[in-house]
């Protein structure tokens, strides 16, 4: 039988990934939006 100290670990860890996914996801989706805006403002000031 695992130990307590293993059960918390594995919880941790499944934690930690989970929110490595969200923060890298909202990163990701940052950069994008970053890359996105100059070409933006460019499209604007052609109208």
């Amino acid at each position: 039988m695992a130990s307590i100290k293993d059960v918390g670990r594995f919880f941790v860890f499944i934690v930690g990934g989970l929110v490595a996914i969200i923060v890298g996801s909202f990163m990701i989706r940052g950069t994008m939006h970053m890359w996105d805006n100059p070409d933006d403002a460019k499209d604007k000031k052609k109208d």
